[in-house]
């Protein structure tokens, strides 16, 4: 999946203008987009401050776990700061200069990468934890210096692998057109063709292969007979893979139709277009989403992590100290009929 605003994942139609007239689209996209951009914004960065909140406040960054969250994190609140700039440009046009459009287009890219990358780091180190639980506890300190240095690899691969399409980022304003901020046309087909193919590998499948065989031997393992009660931890792992295929594959299947559209010069397929066009407004904001979500089903699952956003709310003033004894005491009920074990469930719940 491209993370990127739906305005990039189109190409130049000006050729088109006169047999295909899309004022419908665009009067949709400068209504919906700036709604769901903005509704996506203020949700995930209260959620992703929230969480980031209570690392720094806490000095939290103790585990494996702990980093990459907070990276997730941080990944997030990157990418929705891009959101306002896109809603502006969907409402209006692209009002802040060439710099602003590269710079934005480049934190929208390292979003995207370093999001997808850090959700499969997250699978592999649940499975290290639960499946390999012994040695992953003997190998503590090196695999938290594992998880250090592979966070940092993440963000270096991220601007890598941002950079081929940021260099031909620029304003684009075709006739009778307003300016534009995306990737210009004028690089070779081939070339465009095996950006949207390795996009598409590192940004959905590849993601997509590792977490599905990660969490599915997580499962069995929890499921077998001398496992400890963990029918919680399952559910979760259902919620994360179903979350990540229901919000990020509707959109990868419309790259891959506006790809094969894009190359398919006959006429005559205007409505296809405007049904592209719409689709693709409407699934990107749902994969966008996914930014809101992350919080919720990766850090504000864990009781631990609960019990300290409840502290931060109280010395905040949000709640007072009555609400968080009973908020605390309904969670060590709901927790009552699951064994304490080792460090197998706490490191799944942060």
């Amino acid at each position: 999946m491209l993370y990127l605003p739906s305005n990039f994942s189109q190409f130049d139609y000006s050729q088109f203008e006169e047999m295909c007239n899309k004022e419908e689209i665009r009067k949709f996209r400068a209504i919906f987009l700036p709604i769901a951009y903005s509704l996506i914004c203020f949700v995930g960065l209260a959620g992703n401050g929230l969480v980031m909140a209570t690392y720094i406040y806490f000095k939290r960054l103790k585990t494996m776990t702990d980093i990459y969250l907070f990276n997730l994190a941080l990944s997030d609140i990157f990418f929705l700061s891009t959101l306002p700039f896109w809603a502006v440009n969907a409402a209006k046009h692209w009002v802040f200069g060439d710099f602003a459009c590269k710079a934005i287009y480049l934190i929208c890219q390292m979003s995207f990468f370093s999001g997808m990358l850090l959700l499969l780091s997250i699978s592999i180190d649940r499975y290290f934890a639960i499946v390999q639980a012994i040695s992953a506890h003997r190998l503590r300190s090196q695999r938290m210096f594992a998880t250090k240095v592979t966070c940092f690899l993440i963000w270096t691969l991220a601007f890598i692998f941002s950079v081929p399409e940021v260099v031909h980022t620029r304003i684009y304003g075709p006739p009778l057109n307003l300016p534009q901020c995306l990737p210009t046309s004028v690089v070779h087909i081939a070339i465009t063709i095996s950006i949207k193919v390795f996009q598409m590998v590192f940004g959905f499948c590849l993601p997509l292969f590792v977490m599905t065989f990660c969490y599915c031997v997580i499962i069995r393992k929890l499921l077998q007979p001398h496992s400890f009660e963990k029918k919680h931890v399952i559910k979760i792992l259902v919620v994360v893979m179903i979350a990540f295929v229901l919000l990020q594959l509707p959109y990868n299947c419309i790259i891959i139709l506006r790809t094969i559209s894009k190359y398919n010069k006959t006429t005559g397929q205007c409505n296809a277009i405007k049904s592209l066009d719409m689709a693709d407004d409407v699934t990107y904001s749902l994969a966008c989403f996914r930014c809101c979500l992350n919080p919720f089903l990766y850090a504000f699952m864990g009781v631990k992590f609960r019990n300290d956003v409840l502290r931060l709310l109280k010395d905040l003033g949000c709640i007072n100290q009555k609400q968080l004894w009973q908020w605390s005491t309904n969670q060590k009920n709901s927790r009552s009929s699951v064994p304490t074990e080792s460090d197998t469930i706490t490191s799944f719940y942060p």
